[in-house]
């Protein structure tokens, strides 16, 4: 089994949800005693919310290429990022390092090809929506993706920073994101991704109409798979 260096902290709260959920994995694929073996660098996202909102990325780069270099150098075999606005760092992560890193978008993409969807909408941060790192790399997945309006990119933005990434979960913020999926639904969308690994805390497939695509499980999954990809399991 390879280790999975983890850089997480971007909120704790999402990071302990890749843990569970690489943990499960493994536990469902190899049984008995198992559990992954992984590496955590967690960051303090303090740090990150102000460099983020300062729309200092040099300074962002810096620090993501620091935790890499951390998990690298304490034996991670490859590394995932546990969240997904900071992958607008990948690129410099990727130059830094010498092991695989693997993309949320990429683990993504080939989870919609798969289930034959072609047009999905993308929730996030408003980063992540606004910005073109998830729409190039579902290009090659020839998936096409829509974002919400302005109002209510505004809206997620804003229900992300000041109630899910500090634990607080709302049923008015629960309906407000409902409506939200329901009209990209109604503008052509098949699916939506959960392009940030708070979201699942609050919507669940059984909330809306449209495939969910729940970006942090479908992450911590593939990690487990490219963890697990020379054992005699099937996968």
């Amino acid at each position: 089994m390879k280790t999975i260096g983890l850089i997480g902290g971007m909120s704790w709260e999402s990071s302990a949800m890749y843990y569970e959920l690489i943990n499960k994995r493994v536990k469902e694929l190899l049984g008995g005693f198992h559990s992954a073996k992984c590496i955590l660098a967690s960051v303090d996202f303090a740090e990150i919310e102000a460099l983020q909102h300062k729309n200092d990325w040099v300074g962002l780069n810096k620090l993501m290429i620091k935790s890499a270099r951390q998990l690298e150098n304490a034996g991670a075999d490859l590394i995932i990022l546990c969240t997904n606005t900071m992958h607008l760092c990948s690129e410099e992560i990727i130059k830094n390092t010498a092991i695989p890193f693997l993309h949320i978008a990429d683990a993504t993409g080939e989870k919609i090809k798969s289930n034959g969807l072609k047009k999905v909408a993308l929730l996030g941060t408003k980063f992540t929506m606004e910005k073109e790192f998830y729409k190039d790399a579902l290009k090659s997945y020839e998936v096409d993706v829509i974002i919400p309006n302005e109002e209510d990119r505004e809206i997620v933005h804003q229900i992300i920073y000041k109630e899910l990434v500090l634990g607080i979960l709302k049923d008015d913020s629960r309906e407000e994101l409902k409506r939200v999926i329901r009209e990209l639904g109604q503008e052509g969308a098949e699916g939506v991704i959960l392009g940030c690994t708070e979201i699942p805390l609050l919507i669940k497939q059984n909330d809306v109409s449209i495939e969910v695509f729940d970006t942090t499980k479908i992450h911590a999954e593939r990690a487990v798979e490219m963890a697990l990809k020379n054992e005699n399991i099937t996968l």
